[in-house]
């Protein structure tokens, strides 16, 4: 469901629809989390060096299981009450994308194997990550370790983001740009998705100017200079619509329950199964019972003590090389190995 540019047209636009807030301001408040997204994260920063990546005595990787536990954690500690949506069956909309994304993971691979044979470490850097790919059993893995951690899962029956969206909705972009939802669908569709096409030469800017000039799609086409612009053939716009108004949701969201950890089974997926250090796994077991004994005592006393919360227009950051590459080689503090 990605947007191109989504986030810069909505910062330069809606200013007032993003902001940033301290971590400890979601304290007590259930947060959504996409879970192919975070684990995608994973896989590419924690413990990679080049090609080089974290994994267990029989070579499976698990840097995944790492970044996820130790996230979890923090989440956990701050207060937060996660609940992590995995992705279901993609819409058959989204297979020329995925087809694209293939075509440019298989580049890479060919690309990377050429700078293994003559030896460019910076190639070999920038290229492994291009070909990481978040597989079925990288998401079954996780699902595990989560439920293993008393953390609530959602298996989304179609794309994980319509899911979180599903679970909260909020109308504070629409007022800022000014738009009804058939209108920011259409904005979206120019913008450029998952889905299908957009029309080559209009971009985030562009698109919200013809939206709030003529209302929809219909209408801009109808008034839209086509020797400018190249209209897609056969474009399915309509059908991309649809799918952003009537996703595939689950329409009964199951309780979500937060519960104690499984501390035996997690020190044997962990240790046992994936080579973590079992002391530092029993030393995070706690960290996880003291953070939902904490969050449970803290909803408590918000009944009596109202908690102040500030918050900041969202500034766009630049990250420098240097920071990019800190965070790449940071090293991790729990278990596995380099491969």
């Amino acid at each position: 469901m990605g947007i191109k540019g989504l986030t810069k047209l909505l910062a330069d636009n809606a200013p007032k629809a993003m902001k940033e807030q301290k971590f400890e301001s979601y304290f007590g408040r259930k947060i959504a989390v996409d879970a192919s997204m975070s684990i995608y994260q994973f896989l590419i920063v924690v413990g990679r060096t080049g090609m080089e990546t974290l994994t267990n005595e029989a070579g499976e990787v698990t840097s995944h299981l790492q970044g996820m536990f130790n996230r979890t954690i923090r989440l956990l500690e701050a207060g937060i009450k996660p609940v992590y949506v995995f992705d279901g069956k993609p819409p058959d909309m989204k297979k020329q994308e995925l087809a694209k994304r293939y075509s440019k993971r298989d580049d890479a691979t060919k690309d990377l194997t050429e700078a293994v044979e003559v030896g460019d470490k910076d190639a070999i850097e920038k290229l492994s990550k291009r070909t990481v790919k978040v597989t079925r059993q990288h998401n079954e893995d996780c699902k595990r370790l989560l439920r293993l951690m008393g953390v609530p899962v959602v298996e989304a029956p179609s794309e994980a983001e319509a899911e979180c969206a599903a679970l909260c909705i909020n109308d504070k972009v629409l007022e800022e740009l000014e738009l009804t939802m058939d209108q920011f669908i259409d904005l979206c569709i120019l913008c450029g998705c998952d889905y299908c096409d957009s029309i080559k030469g209009i971009g985030g800017q562009t698109a919200l100017k013809l939206i709030r000039q003529h209302g929809s799609i219909e209408s801009i086409l109808e008034n839209l200079n086509k020797d400018r612009y190249q209209i897609p053939e056969d474009w399915p716009y309509q059908e991309a619509r649809r799918l952003f108004k009537e996703p595939n949701v689950t329409l009964d969201i199951p309780e979500l329950k937060w519960t104690a950890p499984d501390e035996e089974g997690l020190i044997s997926f962990l240790v046992k199964d994936n080579g973590f250090n079992e002391d530092r796994v029993t030393k995070a077991i706690e960290k996880i019972k003291s953070a939902k004994n904490k969050s449970s005592q803290g909803r408590l006393e918000s009944f009596f003590k109202p908690t102040a919360t500030t918050s900041a227009p969202l500034k766009r950051k630049e990250t420098s090389d240097k920071t990019s590459k800190a965070a790449a080689n940071k090293k991790t503090k729990a278990g596995g190995k380099k491969k």
